[in-house]
């Protein structure tokens, strides 16, 4: 079935052992975050086999369907309060920021007479979830200390997925700090202090991680062998363990121009075009319903994406030195996190685990 994305089992595995020794490096545990694509239950037991700590997803539905994988599971999302008995049941920790859901989760866990972990988030600037006001955590620290059914293992924080703020020794030095603030008053251990995503990777690198952050939580990483931060590639790791192949639905000889005055596109923009005469357009069939465009890059270099609408994806194929028919299948290397999770989440486009090694395309 096309299109299809192949998942890179081996490539994958090996970017955990890869991640993993970097982490050892400062005695860190690993939660990988399997969200990107769907927590796909076969890619999630291959990969977390060996090495993994942790198996974080932002949808109390993905943990759902990994119960049988004995690893303690993290809800990333602040859990809807409408969702609380979901999230008792099928998660291990779950990361908080409201003190009235943290109470319907001690009731829904005293329902099933089990502790639930939390972990409370700390705002440090990015502005997307946490405690921005210092003193009102502490507050909530007292609170929680007094639930028998909850349990309070650590803090943690968000960085660069909504306001871009980057990770540092400043921001996440006050976590750390805060996190010693709490052991002190209440003279408790906290075990668990979330310094982040793969946007953290490239201070782990450059030693410039604080002490007392105990683990990160690794997504895009594993996936796609790079730091979030920056951008950069990791050493020895594999950037292409995702593969798009869409099926060719037309071949025609058309101009580069479209004819007529231009004006909004099925998305409401208005499209730039080049004349450079007339080529040789290819459509496949897949579209921006499935996938980010911009986030994939022919395996054929002589290959140039054009454009797409919702379900047709253009393609200049005019200086490619293979003969393309009707029916024949292009291959894309999926470059972005975003595309990994447009594509993993279409229900249009098939996922399929592959355990060959196959080359890498060098993408650094």
């Amino acid at each position: 079935m096309y299109p299809r994305l192949e998942i890179n089992i081996p490539k994958l595995k090996h970017n955990v052992c890869r991640l993993k020794s970097i982490l050892n490096e400062e005695n860190l545990k690993m939660a990988i975050v399997t969200k990107a694509y769907c927590a796909m239950p076969e890619v999630v037991e291959e990969i977390s086999s060996k090495y993994v700590d942790y198996i974080a997803d932002s949808r109390i539905e993905n943990l759902k369907k990994l119960q049988s994988i004995k690893l303690p599971k993290i809800l990333l999302r602040i859990p809807m309060i409408s969702k609380s008995k979901e999230v008792v049941k099928y998660s291990d920790i779950s990361f908080n920021s409201e003190i009235e859901t943290i109470y319907r989760l001690n009731e829904e866990a005293k329902n099933i007479n089990k502790v639930h972990n939390i972990v409370l988030m700390l705002d440090l600037g990015d502005l997307r979830e946490g405690y921005f006001n210092e003193e009102e955590l502490y507050d909530v620290v007292e609170k929680v200390l007094k639930l028998k059914n909850i349990k309070l293992i650590g803090v943690g924080t968000n960085l660069t997925c909504y306001g871009a703020i980057l990770p540092s020794q400043e921001n996440l030095g006050r976590l750390v700090k805060i996190a010693k603030n709490i052991e002190d008053k209440h003279k408790i251990k906290l075990e668990f202090i979330s310094g982040g995503n793969s946007s953290s990777i490239y201070l782990l690198q450059e030693g410039k991680l604080p002490k007392g952050i105990t683990n990160l939580r690794l997504g895009e990483a594993i996936l796609l062998g790079k730091e979030a931060a920056y951008g950069n590639f990791i050493e020895e790791t594999y950037h292409d363990s995702f593969k798009l192949y869409c099926e060719i639905i037309e071949i025609k000889d058309k101009p580069s121009m479209p004819i007529g005055e231009i004006g909004k596109d099925a998305f409401g923009k208005v499209p730039h075009y080049e004349d450079n005469g007339i080529i040789k357009r290819a459509i496949v069939g897949i579209g921006k319903q499935d996938i980010d465009i911009e986030s994939i890059i022919p395996t054929d270099e002589n290959i140039q994406i054009i454009g797409a609408s919702s379900d047709h994806m253009i393609l200049d194929i005019t200086n490619s030195e293979i003969i393309y028919n009707i029916g024949d299948r292009l291959g894309f290397v999926v470059t972005s996190y975003g595309g990994i999770l447009t594509a993993c989440t279409s229900n249009y486009v098939e996922k399929k685990a592959v355990y060959n090694l196959g080359t890498q395309i060098q993408l650094a």
